[in-house]
């Protein structure tokens, strides 16, 4: 019986099965007894768990990549160290960076002057660049985390929103004149409902519950946060009388709308609702809004393709999408770019106002996309990293400081497969794990040895002995 099950185990391993992650956990709990002893990996809040790293690529002048040569960028993926080895899903702030763990608690690592790494804004600058634990969340089971330039925020398991970090624009969401905390402090003002997402520009911020509806908060100049009747239109001195929204306020005017993402960039948001409309509104200097229209209420963006998810980033916005295909599938993947152009973020030509496919994207199937300052990151369904836009310091993990017209694979990760890719400002981090192929190749020689043992056994005294072990 046991000769037919390692038999069944060596086919499957050397099956293309193998590639589905439900296939490798059946085989794992069968030959360790457990899901979760050697093969530990959460990814996203949820699924299986397995060994997961943290790797960092870019500038690294406020300690973001967690590297232990703090102020030297690094132009290749390099693995952070100090970090548990159950890291479930990563945030990237402007210039600093959080981990979540399979236990639910955040790590953090970079730019501390507002103290959004949740341990005091007193820590000395050469402690920056080390990850550490954050404090005060130790009865908060936490899933992700969000971070922007000076604010940092965990959603818990039962869909709580905390905030940590500074900000005299109201991003932090704790009522009028509340621009600073210290440790982790829970949002009353949205506590009522189950947060699924929190997204952080400049000095607004958006939530998504889990029902669909969008709430925003913080700066408001520009229509960012869509149209609020609380704020008022003209402001003569914006800085003494900036417009404000203290706490977190429902979008009226996508009330009746079921939003399934959102995301801030600098100074302007993106909105996808359930039925595919893109909406956009903000601050449209650089085309970023995909129109040339001006209005600060929030306006759709002609998309010629079924979107998946947005991001954006300082000036230019990205939408996954799906494109039809000629291949097999007659169904295949793509990625809409506009916006600011200067570095070639947009990783295309062309008129940067209107969106247009990525180039050289063909053929490759995407799951995510991520947009920075002025550089952008795609993963791909092989756990494949591409990256274009500027290369300076290192940003786009390719060796050089060259800007990259197209996107190109980021190499270095052999015998890895990234879970994660995202960008900060001038950084990039990977989730990464050993790669599928490699556990298969790791799988195969346990049972090869397991077959020589018990041909040897064979040999000993004519009958089968298990004396190898997988």
């Amino acid at each position: 019986m046991r000769r037919l099950f390692f038999m069944i185990l060596r086919a499957s391993l050397t099956s293309q099965m193998l590639k589905s992650s439900s296939i490798l956990r059946l085989i794992l709990r069968a030959c360790d007894g457990s899901a979760g002893k050697s093969a530990r990996f959460g990814y996203g809040g949820g699924g299986s768990q397995r060994l997961a790293s943290v790797w960092s690529f870019g500038d690294n002048s406020n300690g973001a990549l967690g590297i232990s040569s703090p102020l030297l960028d690094a132009y290749e993926p390099t693995k952070v160290g100090s970090l548990p080895e159950d890291v479930t899903t990563l945030a990237a702030g402007h210039y600093h960076s959080l981990a979540v763990t399979s236990a639910g608690n955040v790590w953090a690592w970079g730019r501390n002057v507002e103290g959004q790494l949740g341990r005091g804004t007193v820590s000395p600058r050469d402690t920056w660049s080390k990850p550490e634990r954050v404090r005060g969340l130790d009865n908060v089971k936490v899933k992700a985390a969000y971070a922007s330039g000076v604010v940092s925020a965990a959603i818990g398991d039962d869909g709580s929103l905390w905030v940590w970090g500074r900000s005299k624009r109201g991003q932090l969401g704790l009522g009028k004149g509340v621009t600073e905390a210290i440790k982790p402090t829970k949002v009353e003002g949205i506590a009522e409902h189950e947060i699924n997402k929190v997204s952080f520009g400049w000095g607004h911020a958006l939530a998504l519950t889990n029902s669909g509806k969008l709430y925003g908060w913080g700066y408001a100049e520009d229509g960012r946060l869509g149209k609020m009747e609380k704020l008022v239109a003209e402001r003569i001195e914006k800085e003494k009388n900036m417009p404000v929204n203290w706490e977190p306020t429902l979008v009226q005017e996508l009330s009746s709308m079921e939003i399934v993402d959102a995301v801030c960039g600098l100074d302007h948001s993106l909105v996808l609702c359930c039925d595919g409309t893109v909406l956009s509104c903000g601050d449209n200097t650089y085309g970023q809004l995909g129109r040339n229209a001006k209005r600060l209420n929030t306006v759709s963006i002609p998309v010629n393709h079924h979107p998946l998810a947005v991001s954006a980033g300082l000036g230019h916005s990205l939408l996954l999408c799906r494109i039809p295909s000629t291949g097999e599938s007659n169904e295949a993947t793509g990625i809409l770019s506009w916006g600011w152009n200067a570095s070639s973020q947009l990783g295309r030509r062309g008129q940067g106002n209107v969106p247009a496919l990525v180039d050289g994207l063909e053929g490759i199937r995407l799951v995510s996309v991520s947009a920075g300052r002025v550089h952008s990151l795609a993963l791909t369904s092989r756990g494949e990293v591409m990256a274009w836009g500027s290369g300076r310091n290192g940003r786009l993990g390719l060796g050089s400081s060259t800007d990259e017209a197209e996107p190109a694979f980021v190499d270095g990760l052999e015998g890895f497969e990234v879970l994660q890719a995202i960008a900060g400002f001038d950084h990039s981090l990977l989730l990464v794990a050993p790669s599928s192929t490699k556990l298969h190749e790791d799988g195969a020689t346990a049972v090869n040895a397991l077959d020589a043992n018990e041909v040897q056994s064979v040999k000993n005294d004519g009958g089968p002995k298990w004396s190898g072990a997988v």
